[in-house]
């Protein structure tokens, strides 16, 4: 098979270049990397979620690297140019887990060079791969910043008696709602959903454009507050993009909410040219990569790996940031409360910035940036 090429260097902007490092835990991973120019520059290693790309760093990489750092964004596992991975269904699940995710950014910053980086900031399913990397190696990750997704700490052991296996008769409860309704994640870990959004009756790039918005500060019924606990009838209060109705697909979900081509021209923070690389790239790859991350964890396959931290904390310096307007602060209730209550025992800051949803480096990247300078400065 040939080799893919790096991204041109006309859909990136200037000082970001994309490169591959290959021989990482079984992959060639492609990465995004500014500040490159100088050696000995403390890194700063930024991690994605879905469905995302490291492109969507690229906003805060050329302010980050003018103060000094070495930027390294890499397509994750199951991601665009990054090659080495199972795509299939029924093929290997297992190396999605979390701690061979962690393996995957240790691997990467040896091979730069590094013995350890300045902080790991993650976004979305980024944000708990870098929540593992600073738990389980924090002499390598030496602050993380969680954005958009909180960390509510490692699975618990119960003491004095022996675990049992959760019994979560949510989903159940859901479906039984007068709106009958299904959780995203367990959408997302079931087989028909890959064809459903690569073969979607609107195109992939309307999809993406559809739920980028649904998800944004942009739509203007993400107005996000805390859900009282794991039951239907709370989770049912979130919007579609995360409690879907039950008959429906992701694609069909988010053609309900597709912007105007006015509200597409007013888009500054992803104007339609950017929008077509990621889209292109989910074109190519489809989105099965990505999804295996949410079989990871909907299946519980990490579970027994992660009970090896039970107890443990991050202790590095840690910072959290989101959109005032994303509601992936709340989806998990009790966690953005847990993760600075015990999860986090050196939490700097704690961010919801106006104007964003959640795709806050996209959205507000000028905040952003100033934020994540001043963490990774002190």
């Amino acid at each position: 098979m040939t080799e893919l090429a790096p991204l041109p260097d006309s859909d990136l902007p200037s000082g970001i270049r994309s490169r591959f490092v290959g021989g990482i835990n079984g992959l060639r991973i492609h990465i995004l990397e500014a500040g490159h120019e100088r050696e000995e520059r403390p890194c700063v290693l930024l991690l994605h979620g879905f469905p995302e790309l490291a492109y969507s760093w690229r906003k805060v990489m050329p302010p980050l690297a003018a103060a000094g750092y070495h930027i390294v964004a890499p397509d994750l596992r199951g991601y665009g140019r990054t090659t080495g991975w199972d795509d299939r269904y029924d093929g290997d699940i297992v190396s999605f887990r979390m701690l061979n995710a962690v393996r995957d950014a240790l691997g990467l910053v040896f091979a730069l060079g590094h013995r350890s980086v300045a902080a790991v900031v993650g976004h979305d399913f980024g944000s708990p791969v870098a929540a593992q990397c600073a738990l389980v190696r924090p002499d390598v990750f030496r602050s993380v910043v969680l954005m958009s997704a909180p960390f509510a700490g490692s699975p618990r052991l119960p003491i004095g008696k022996s675990p049992t296996e959760p019994v979560d008769h949510v989903h159940e409860a859901m479906a039984k709602l007068a709106r009958p309704r299904k959780h995203y994640q367990w959408y997302y870990s079931t087989r028909p959903a890959n064809d459903d959004m690569i073969h979607c009756k609107q195109g992939v790039h309307n999809f993406m454009r559809a739920y980028y918005h649904h998800k944004s500060a942009d739509w203007p019924g993400n107005k996000p507050f805390r859900l009282s606990g794991w039951t239907a009838g709370e989770l049912a209060k979130m919007p579609t993009y995360y409690i879907m109705d039950l008959h429906e697909n992701m694609a069909e979900t988010v053609a309900h909410e597709m912007p105007t081509p006015a509200q597409i021209a007013a888009c500054r923070w992803l104007p339609d040219d950017e929008l077509r690389v990621y889209s292109s790239e989910y074109e190519r790859t489809g989105f099965q990569g990505g999804l295996q991350w949410y079989r990871r964890g909907t299946s519980r396959l990490d579970a027994t790996d992660l009970e090896l931290f039970a107890g443990r904390t991050i202790d590095v310096p840690s910072m959290f940031i989101a959109g005032s307007s994303d509601w992936g602060v709340y989806q998990r209730p009790g966690a953005f409360e847990m993760m600075q209550e015990q999860a986090c025992t050196n939490m700097i800051g704690c961010h919801l910035i106006e104007g964003a949803g959640h795709w806050v480096q996209q959205e507000q990247a000028d905040r952003v940036s100033q934020l994540l300078l001043a963490f990774v400065a002190r």
